[in-house]
């Protein structure tokens, strides 16, 4: 199958992203007062190559990280295509999750609500009323079909709701949706669509595995990756903590009694921790929601109204709400263990620093954790060493500072080395150093420690006695103090 390559022929430079305004789009009036409404002045860079590309009617494969604003890439187009006097389904969007597919259902409404001719958005998702969803089919079909693969393709199979006049099908989280398991139902909802629909697939990444289907549905679609230049925003503080020798429960009260969030996230790896953790943090009388699978989505759909209306200042949530829950305000987010799938590590910290808003992500770790780390910043992830000390985070060292020595002193320090010079005999200790440089001792020790190394100081004792109160010359009560001192090597 051949992938035609949009952004090779369309590429926009860094000033027409910037200075692009949506009014530029010329959508219809009431697609433009539902995003003044929400106050979308510029399309994201991923908004400004494929609004044009969805307009055309062209197969799409979207490739973008996390919170680009790949929703309303496809649901203001799909809008500007709509027909509302049309008693049919035109429209049929899944998401691989109930709170993904609901995030979507609500940015619909509020688009639709600007209408002057109604507009019938519908969110079919399990753990809902299906009986009573039949019940309202038989009155009118929706214009747009929100929802779950499940759930849509059971009312599909049943004959409730008719989608074979659909003109759009949107597969949102493709890489998600397989993941789960749901890239069969997906399949089966394709099959049940007109020829000459027009499929939409949205993904973070694109795993190999999902090709055959890409192949099986999809003409000559345009494949656009959108590269960043980071793998994370630049919005993002992205700090590494290390948990060696720490009770890790404590340690995560501690740095969120002191860093006072608007909203923090806590990401752990199993629904065991999740519970082990928000017990603790409640108990410590802090105002904790817990969100994992083993929750009913009942009370995982009362747990996000309340984390919206700001009852909560704290989630601990497992992966499921690293992928398919859209929260607005996420301050910080704390991932208590490295992920088991590094790939998650990403739309964990893209949780926070978004729509151009600062946010903090800071990561715990082990010595065992290294290889992990290292996997994520060949990915293009960096780190910046943090350490949580008398109540604020402070810069640290690298955990694999000597490996990287000959990096972070590619320049000789020539002033510490005259500064050891001046000293009478051309020796001086770490304090002396410290004194005379005005760093801290770490900064000093690191230091002394690259010049000793590549010959330039060695390292030996100073011996002073501290004499007995007989005065004498080295009896046996008297005490011999050694002080590591450097001596510059000629």
């Amino acid at each position: 199958m051949l992938f035609f390559c949009y952004n090779d022929r369309d590429r926009l430079d860094r000033k027409e992203e910037v200075n692009m305004s949506f009014k530029d789009f010329n959508f219809k009036t009431f697609i433009q007062e539902a995003l003044d409404e929400i106050k979308f002045k510029e399309p994201t860079p991923v908004q400004q190559k494929l609004i044009p590309v969805v307009r055309s009617g062209r197969d799409l494969v979207g490739e973008s990280k996390t919170g680009s604003g790949k929703t309303h890439t496809f649901l203001l187009p799909i809008f500007e295509k709509l027909n509302p006097k049309s008693g049919d389904v035109q429209v049929v969007i899944t998401a691989p999750s109930r709170e993904l597919a609901t995030q979507i259902y609500q940015a619909t409404k509020q688009i639709a609500k600007h209408s002057e001719t109604e507009i019938r958005v519908v969110n079919y998702v399990g753990g809902t009323d299906k009986q009573r969803q039949i019940e309202k089919l038989k009155v009118a079909q929706p214009h747009i079909v929100i929802g779950t693969p499940g759930r849509i393709y059971d009312l599909v199979k049943s004959g409730d709701l008719a989608i074979h006049k659909a003109h759009t099908f949107v597969v949102d989280e493709a890489d998600m949706t397989m993941d789960m398991g749901f890239l069969d139902t997906v399949d089966k909802i394709a099959a049940s669509l007109p020829k000459e629909v027009q499929i939409l697939v949205f993904s973070a990444t694109i795993p190999q595995k999902l090709q055959p289907f890409l192949k099986k549905y999809l003409t000559n679609p345009v494949m656009e990756q959108i590269k960043t230049s980071t793998v994370i925003a630049d919005t993002i503080d992205n700090w590494l903590v290390s948990t060696k020798g720490r009770n890790k429960n404590e340690q995560i009260l501690e740095m969120l009694k002191g860093m006072q969030p608007y909203l923090a996230m806590i990401f752990v790896n199993t629904k065991e921790r999740a519970d082990d953790l928000h017990s603790y943090l409640v108990s410590n009388g802090l105002k904790v929601a817990k969100i994992h699978g083993g929750i009913p989505p009942r009370e995982r759909k009362r747990i996000m109204n309340q984390v919206k209306k700001l009852d909560f200042e704290y989630i601990v949530a497992t992966d499921l709400a690293a992928r398919g829950i859209d929260i607005e305000g996420v301050s910080h987010v704390i991932n208590d263990a490295i992920p088991q799938d590094l790939s998650f590590f990403v739309h964990r910290v893209g949780r926070t620093g978004r729509n151009g808003l600062s946010g903090t992500a800071i990561t715990l770790y082990q010595p065992s954790d290294d290889s992990d780390i290292r996997e994520l910043e060949k990915m293009g992830i960096t780190f910046e060493p943090k350490v949580y000390k008398d109540g604020e985070f402070q810069d640290t060292y690298d955990r694999d500072r000597r490996a990287n020595r000959e990096k972070a002193y590619q320049k000789l320090d020539t002033e510490m080395i005259g500064l050891v010079k001046k000293k009478k005999k051309k020796i001086c200790t770490l304090q002396e150093l410290a004194e005379l440089t005005g760093e801290d001792l770490d900064s000093v020790k690191m230091k002394i420690e690259y010049l000793e190394n590549n010959g330039y100081l060695v390292k030996t004792k100073r011996s002073e006695i501290s004499r007995c109160q007989s005065q004498c010359f080295g009896c046996s009560n008297c005490v011999v103090n050694q002080e590591d001192i450097w001596i510059v090597k000629e």
